[in-house]
């Protein structure tokens, strides 16, 4: 298996502060994602969002996505790609430093200047990812709140490659809570999941299904 920096390479610099998104070795290793990484050729790409609990594919959120992921398409059909605090990482790279080793969650972070300049880096890795996978995914959906959501929206006006993002603009707006620090709460929420499903089925026109949310898999380690 690749190592993408090799450990004689590796910074001194924590990776546990809110100057995570500066780190040389994110930095370096997202360039490596953008220039040197093939994708795989995939009928659907599924952006999620990266976790608190690492590898992400073992985190409780990413096990909630992917009972609804997988529920409807076969693995060898589909490219799950993780966006946001660490990057554009494309998940079957996430038992790869540094993607392993930062503790630093975006969503906590209050620094105006940090959620600005994650916003522009995030939509222009995003954008360049788009366009290097051009021709490699049929379809595209991404499953996203918050500052996650406005990095997507922010590189979908860089490229003209279709990305569908939900949960929807009118469930979110049923789920507002204004009140709260997170105002349109967790994408754990079942009308949530319940949109990534019906957006992974209209693509592939198959039958709507209900989704259901497993107790156990209910987590707060979603950035």
């Amino acid at each position: 298996m690749i190592t993408i920096i090799p450990e004689n390479e590796r910074s001194s610099e924590p990776l546990d502060t809110e100057r995570l998104i500066y780190h040389p070795d994110m930095i370096r290793a997202n360039e490596w994602i953008l220039s040197e990484y093939e994708a795989p050729q995939r009928k659907v790409c599924i952006f999620v969002p990266c976790a608190k609990r690492k590898p992400y594919h073992a985190s409780p959120s990413h096990r909630m996505y992917d009972r609804v992921i997988f529920g409807i398409l076969q693995p060898e059909d589909t490219h799950v790609v993780v966006f946001g605090t660490c990057g554009v990482t494309p998940r079957e790279l996430d038992t790869q430093y540094p993607f392993t080793d930062y503790t630093f969650m975006l969503g906590k972070c209050n620094v105006a200047k940090i959620k600005r300049d994650f916003i522009k880096m995030e939509s222009e890795r995003l954008a360049q990812y788009l366009e290097k996978t051009r021709n490699k995914y049929e379809h595209r959906i991404a499953y996203c709140l918050g500052d996650f959501r406005k990095a997507m929206e922010k590189a979908l006006e860089m490229v003209d490659i279709e990305v569908e993002v939900v949960p929807k603009e009118e469930t979110m707006l049923k789920n507002i809570k204004p009140d709260k620090h997170f105002i349109y709460g967790s994408l754990s929420q079942q009308d949530y999941l319940q949109d990534l499903s019906d957006a992974i089925t209209s693509k592939l026109d198959h039958p709507s299904r209900t989704v259901g949310v497993h107790e156990e898999l209910s987590t707060s380690d979603m950035d």
